[in-house]
């Protein structure tokens, strides 16, 4: 039988998790948050895989760029030419991060779903003038979904996954069997579990049956190693706000040819050799996806978080994340209705992402709970993964605690003991549900000294965004 209590997790190495420090400084480790009971605590970050904190030395580099930002590619004075010359460095530090191929192009976009979003414009047609062929898996985050599946003319198939890691390899390799396809879109870590199907099967697969394979890496590149050259891997997509450098910047590398002639993402200056009112002569890729002012200041930040990751110990990162998934999964193991979601039974190797349901308990309550009560920020709701919470039993939502180079043990053991006690005694607080959010009732809690807070209380149910998120 679980133990409800706190206690529960004395049966863990509690001194060896207190003690597991952050591989990595991160801005804001310190902070303080009030609690309802008028205390405070520092807070715990357990939500990286929403939007991960910037590192110390990225808060740092951009400080020391700022003063010397201004206009890229096309100015004369001398702090333009150091800009471009920021620029273009920060998108060769990118590739070498990732490992890109001497002919891959690097493209800064905005953001995972902006990189996959302009990939889905550029997927040639077949042969016979039909629209290209996509095949995607029912497990993506809707970032890697929608862009094939609405608005831009492809023939995009959602294939629903099998019940084991290995069924599923067969269904990807059965349906490219059936008939061509030019591209396979996969995730490289699943948002909602930190699983991912072993890269090098699908690459395998695809190519041998002529198509590329384009990977989501938002939560697969903040936690592991990867190459583009060693893996094979056509094309890659991830966010600098979920890898440390939370700026705005993230980006698409990949395979040159379909990006030097698909359509321009964006229509404007920077993009184009030549404009007459008759006709527009495009410039080759990068240039012809980067319309527009192009975002400096993010793509410095990217650099050097990739730079920081990279110049960690081989090893390192994922000792460091398997230290603390594997306490957090056997914390909420002991504890009674709490269920871990878990995708495939044969699955290896997850990233810092974990899943779990509280039967008969609102994800929402929960939440709002450990944060109102303990000082923890988690994620609850379907996190823009519907179709993957439908299949998983979990429909009605979900609580999401995440990791990264910043986390300490102690956040994970405050997480364990704080849902120990939710379900021994229940919230001290009372909590209602305003506009779809759980939100604490007359609270007194106040806010921090930051300029911009005056209508927090008004807007936090907005704040907390949909309840279907």
């Amino acid at each position: 039988m679980k133990s409800l209590a706190t206690e529960s997790i004395s049966c863990l190495d509690e001194a060896a998790s207190t003690e597991h420090l952050p591989l990595l400084a991160v801005a804001g480790a310190a902070t303080q948050v009030p609690l309802v009971d008028g205390t405070s605590r520092t807070y715990a970050n357990l939500d990286y895989a929403a939007s991960a904190p910037a590192l110390e030395r990225v808060a740092t580099r951009v400080a020391e760029v700022l003063p010397l930002y201004a206009s890229v590619h096309r100015g004369a004075g001398y702090l333009s030419q150091v800009s471009t010359a920021l620029y273009e460095a920060s998108r060769q530090a990118v590739a070498r991060f990732v490992g890109a191929r001497e002919d891959d192009v690097t493209i800064i976009t905005r953001n995972t779903t902006d990189s996959l979003n302009l990939l889905a414009g550029v997927v040639p047609a077949a042969p016979d003038g039909t629209p290209g062929r996509v095949l995607v898996l029912d497990v993506e985050h809707h970032a890697n979904l929608l862009p094939w599946t609405h608005g831009l003319g492809l023939d995009a198939t959602v294939l629903a996954i099998a019940d084991t890691v290995a069924g599923t390899l067969d269904a990807i390799a059965v349906e490219l069997a059936a008939r061509p396809y030019a591209l396979v879109t996969v995730t490289g870590a699943s948002n909602v579990t930190g699983e991912a199907l072993p890269i090098g099967d699908v690459v395998r697969i695809a190519h041998a049956a002529g198509a590329r394979v384009a990977v989501d890496g938002a939560q697969l590149i903040p936690h592991r190693r990867f190459s583009l050259e060693d893996s094979g891997v056509d094309y890659l997509a991830f966010s600098g706000h979920k890898a440390y450098a939370p700026f705005g910047a993230g980006v698409l590398v990949g395979r040159r040819d379909w990006l030097d002639v698909g359509t321009p993402y964006l229509a404007g200056g920077g993009a184009v050799r030549d404009v007459r009112t008759d006709r527009t002569l495009w410039q080759p890729a990068p240039a012809r996806h980067e319309a527009g002012s192009p975002n400096v200041i993010g793509a410095v930040a990217l650099a050097e978080a990739c730079d920081a990751l990279a110049a960690l110990p081989d090893g390192a990162l994922a000792a460091h994340e398997e230290v603390l998934r594997a306490r957090l999964v056997e914390g909420l193991e002991t504890l009674d209705g709490v269920e871990v979601v878990r995708i495939w039974p044969d699955s290896h190797d997850p990233v810092g992402v974990v899943t779990f349901t509280v039967a008969g308990h609102d994800p929402g309550l929960v939440a709002a709970f450990l944060a109102a009560e303990y000082g923890i920020g988690v994620r609850d709701g379907r996190f823009c993964a519907h179709p993957l919470l439908s299949r998983l039993g979990a429909s009605s939502g979900a609580i999401r605690a995440s990791v990264g180079v910043g986390t300490p043990g102690e956040a994970v053991d405050r997480l364990i003991a704080g849902l120990a006690a939710y379900l021994k005694a229940g919230p001290r607080a009372r909590y209602e549900v305003v506009d779809g959010c759980w939100t604490v009732v007359d609270d007194t809690r106040p806010l921090l000294a930051v300029q911009g807070l005056d209508s927090l209380t008004a807007t936090a149910a907005q704040a907390c965004g949909p309840a279907v998120d």
